[in-house]
């Protein structure tokens, strides 16, 4: 029997109708968004929500595919940079990690300045503008922020005083960290996510500051034994898009992404705390215990390290405006 050309184009129409195709108009746009963390890590799970959710609004005209592992290529303190340059249109910042482009970068990350995820907020009323419009110079957006949950110091000693630290290798993930490591008597290393683990396992260093989620992530089980929920610092990760990007995206479907993102935000929060319990669970779990922090001990730590706060504002002028009216509405 004899078909022709018309009969063949009506059929596989109907055959993509029948598979849940519609007809576009225009080819979809897809976005690959740079992670250095691993899949299991919340901020990745976050960002594929954020991803589904914004293929659903856009009706598939946007398809962020989540590229976690740090699987681009490119290292934490190069994400901005990378994102700026073109090699990629999106990525989640930890954005301690940029002060090195950005001293501004470090300011929820001064020791013991936030003591809480409500102060964090507080904070970032007066810091998310400042942040906004650096990123701008660097050719792109803010579409949420998410903090990672409280800090903790992983060791493989146990003690109750600030002197039993005193020498011990310990990786911070960001300058911030490690100058308050340093100023508390032990050796700061600064060292990438990707790199640490192989630093555990010869001995470059005997220890690590950073959230729980990260010591599940890492399995620290393996390698030290005690966590100090010491909260010294706060950090947060930024999920941000290229201007060359987003000016081509349809006025609809910026108009989507934004809003997802501020419906979404909130709900990160809550996640980022919820999985600091989760995963101190975990760490207990696998044999790990937590040492609780004495007054005195916390106290010395903060004697410590308070210099660095004046130094900070020093060194970085934009931040004291905003630091002295946080301080202002949280009464401290």
């Amino acid at each position: 029997m004899f078909i022709d050309r018309r009969q063949v184009l009506a059929g596989a129409g109907a055959a993509f109708a029948s598979a849940g195709f519609a007809p576009r108009a225009f080819a979809a746009t897809t976005l690959n968004l740079s992670d250095v963390l691993p899949d299991t890590n919340f901020q990745v799970r976050n960002a594929k929500r954020y991803a589904e959710e914004v293929a659903k609004a856009t009706n598939g005209d946007v398809v962020i595919s989540v590229k976690a592992g740090g699987s681009l290529g490119f290292k934490g303190p190069e994400q901005m940079r990378a994102v700026r340059d073109g090699l990629v249109p999106m990525a989640d910042i930890l954005t301690s990690q940029q002060i090195g482009d950005e001293p501004i970068f470090g300011t929820d990350g001064i020791p013991f300045l936030v003591a809480s995820p409500a102060e964090l907020k507080a904070l970032h009323k007066y810091l998310r503008p400042e942040f906004e419009k650096t990123v701008a110079k660097y050719n792109q957006k803010i579409l949420y922020m998410v903090p990672s949950p409280a800090q903790y110091m992983y060791l493989k000693v146990k003690t109750d005083t600030v002197a039993g630290l005193k020498g011990i290798k310990i990786r911070g993930a960001d300058k911030n960290t490690v100058d308050t490591c340093n100023a508390v008597g032990m050796a700061g290393v600064q060292i990438p996510w990707g790199e640490l683990i192989p630093a555990l396992a010869s001995g470059r260093v005997d220890g690590v500051a950073t959230s729980a989620t990260s010591g599940v992530d890492g399995k620290f089980w393996e390698f030290l034994k005690y966590i100090y929920p010491t909260n010294h610092t706060w950090s947060t990760n930024m999920v941000n898009i290229s201007l060359d990007a987003w000016n081509k995206l349809s006025p609809a479907s910026q108009k989507a992404m934004q809003e997802i993102a501020a419906k979404l935000e909130p709900d990160f929060w809550k996640v980022s705390s919820d999985e600091d319990e989760i995963s101190l669970k975990t760490l207990r779990e696998k044999g790990m215990e937590v040492v609780p922090v004495s007054k005195q001990m916390s106290l010395d730590m903060y004697k410590m390290a308070r210099p660095l706060t004046a130094a900070f504002m020093e060194r970085v002028p934009a931040s004291k405006p905003i630091i002295e009216a946080y301080l202002k509405d949280t009464g401290r």
